[in-house]
Order: structure tokens, then sequence, then C-alpha cells
């Protein structure tokens, strides 16, 4: 069976964030594609906008009384798609996917380097604990590389600290390597969740949803041969 991709209408303009796309909508679920520079949740220093925060007021808006329940989490850098549920009851069922590892995540990322692997596996552990990135590289530039990454295990900054790992963290890095050690510089963590497939848990239908690559990412592929 092949997945349908399936694309919301909508944006939510939301406290300056102009543009935050509706990928998808329906009773039980919510999927946009988050900006770069905005928290899924709250750190300890409990700042009050958030894409969750975001996404509460405009389910409050349209009438609904369910408050959005983010079922995984993107760094706050990184943009792209993730999914939200309407509940916490669907939260666990969807959450209950990705430990399964059922959910196909797939991400773009720009590393620093020409890669001389164009395919292969990451098995480094995280934490101690086992983790393993699959990667494609789609093309090879003067000094950096444009990387399909899958991570098949969901380690905190998994692809972040797996390409630092191997020599070629991702450009805009500044967490886990010092951005002056590089000369290839970005404004931001070159980052983005692509696309996201799973088994929908209510209606059981195969869900294909892909996120645009931004436009600053865009521009910086642009400016940089």
């Amino acid at each position: 069976m092949n997945p349908a991709l399936l694309k919301g209408p909508a944006n939510i303009r939301k406290e300056g964030w102009v543009n935050i796309p509706i990928l998808y909508e329906d009773d039980s679920l919510l999927i946009v594609d988050k900006p770069s520079g905005l928290l899924t949740i709250p750190t300890p220093k409990k700042e009050k906008r958030t894409l969750t925060s975001i996404l509460d007021d405009y389910l409050k808006e349209k009438g609904e009384l369910a408050l959005a329940h983010p079922c995984h989490r993107l760094d706050r850098e990184t943009s792209g798609a993730i999914i939200y549920a309407k509940g916490k009851s669907l939260q666990q069922k969807v959450m209950e996917l990705f430990k399964g590892r059922t959910v196909r995540k797939s991400y773009l990322v720009f590393v620093q380097g020409r890669m001389e692997d164009l395919r292969g596996e990451i098995k480094n552990s995280i934490d101690g604990m086992s983790a393993v990135t699959g990667y494609k590289v789609i093309e090879q530039r003067s000094n950096f590389a444009i990387v399909e990454a899958h991570p098949l295990t969901g380690r905190t900054n998994q692809i972040r600290i797996h390409f630092k790992q191997i020599g070629h963290p991702v450009v805009g890095e500044s967490k886990f390597v010092f951005r002056r050690d590089y000369q290839l510089r970005a404004k931001r963590l070159c980052l983005h969740a692509r696309s996201i497939e799973f088994t929908h848990p209510g209606t059981h239908k195969l869900m294909h949803i892909e996120a645009d690559l931004p436009q600053d990412l865009k521009r910086f592929l642009d400016s940089h041969n």
C-alpha cells in the first residue's frame, strides 16, 4: 500500500510567528511544520511561548476542548514536521509507535566537509545506549554535503551527535562543536525534519507527511556551492 501525502491548507499566525504551516489535522492529530528557533516545550526556565503553547491557543480559538500534546520532540534550532495529539490517550498511542520503532523519520541535514562514504549507518552509542542513524549523501558541494538521515533509534540530539562523532558536524552546530573551528558557518542549525511516516492510531491508515525545506535553508543552498 502506498501512503498518501496529506497536507493541510492553513497556517497558524500567532505571537510573531508569521508562518507555522499545518501539514495535517483531524479530530485526533495535529501535525505542523515547526520553525527553527522555537522550543517544543518549556525548559526548566519555564518559557511561556513555545510551540505547544501556541498550538494550545490555536485549538482553544477553534473551540476545541483538547490540549495539544507533543508525541516526540524537535530541538529548538531544528525545523520540520512534528506530531501532536489532541488528548493524552492519543498521545500515548502515538508514543507507543515511536517506542516500537514503527515511525519512519527522514531529516535533511547539511554537514561539514565532503563525505567519503555516500551511504551507511552510524552505530555509535549515546550516553551508554545503542543508537543507529542511517544516511545517504544526496549531493556533495565544495566544503559540505547534503545528506538524508534516518534515525532508527530516538536518542536525544542523535543526528547532531552522530555526525559530530564521525567528523562531519551539522553546519551551524554550536552545542557539540565550536563554530569558530569551521570556515563554513550558518545563522541556524542546518537540520530539518523533512518527512514522517506512521500508521494513524485511529484510522489505521498509513500516513506520509512532508515539510518543505524552509526558505532560510533554501537561501543557504543558493549562496553556497
